[in-house]
């Protein structure tokens, strides 16, 4: 750093204050820029124009705009000329607006107001700027990856599989089926038979024997009538509550499967 700390450097060379000219140091053309406002294109230029100098948007003062204008114009024209393509189309604009406003207004019916030649650029304007100020709210928005992080946690840890509860309602509802598809084969023969409940438990057992699941539906049989099924499906219910027998059911609304109970050793 040099002695005087308050001296206003020269120029910067690759980032570092230049206090003093070098005497024997060779310089790149491009090692000494100056950076000038940068702007996002013609109307960004134009509105800060505007704003800075705080003109009314609605009565813009064409001449001074357009003279500050090419002055920035012709400062990039210099350094990037595909850059200042669309700048100089915006100046061709403003210097037909300044034309324009030279000419006697045309004439117009009466009560009319003539055309200001003003009107589109203002528009143009005034649509830019709303834009650009719903783009600063929304970038003043907390943004994931930039404001904040999303916590993630993971946790590692067997679980015993459990399967959905078997409801009351469940049951029913199939039951109900059962009892519809017996009703399609019913006999109308009258005779008299009694059924026994232990016997059925007894049934139904050994169907389950040597067998891991087997379908709720799979214990019925709808052609041996509607009275044999009332007693199967009571032997059932008395086989689950002395828990001889769970009724499972994989997932909501699944089949409903029956299985022997097993109790560990």
């Amino acid at each position: 750093m040099p002695d005087v700390v308050d001296q206003v450097a020269l120029a910067r060379l690759y980032g570092e204050p230049l206090f003093a000219m070098p005497q024997d140091l060779y310089i790149p053309p491009d090692a000494l820029e100056v950076f000038l406002e940068a702007f996002e294109g013609p109307l960004d230029l134009l509105l800060y124009l505007i704003r800075k100098q705080n003109f009314n948007i609605l009565d813009i003062p064409m001449a001074g705009v357009t003279r500050q204008y090419l002055v920035y114009v012709e400062e990039i024209r210099t350094r990037n000329l595909e850059l200042a393509a669309e700048y100089l189309l915006m100046a061709a604009m403003l210097i037909e607006i300044k034309s324009r406003m030279l000419l006697p207004p045309k004439k117009v019916a009466e009560g009319e107001e003539p055309e200001d030649p003003r009107a589109e650029l203002v528009r143009r304007l005034l649509e830019y700027e709303q834009m650009k100020l719903a783009g600063a709210r929304l970038n003043a928005l907390p943004q994931f990856g930039r404001d904040f992080l999303k916590a993630q946690v993971t946790i590692e840890q067997s679980l015993q599989p459990r399967f959905p509860e078997v409801h009351l309602a469940d049951l029913q509802e199939a039951w109900r089926d059962i009892m519809k598809r017996a009703k399609l084969v019913q006999h109308h023969k009258i005779t008299r038979e009694e059924l026994s409940v232990r016997e059925y438990m007894s049934q139904v057992l050994k169907t389950l024997q040597g067998r891991k699941f087997v379908e709720f539906e799979e214990l019925f049989n709808p052609a041996k009538g509607g009275a044999v099924l009332v007693v199967t499906f009571i032997a059932l219910l008395e086989l689950a509550k002395e828990t001889l027998v769970e009724i499972v059911q994989a997932e909501a609304f699944a089949p409903i499967y029956v299985r022997l109970a097993y109790t560990p050793a």
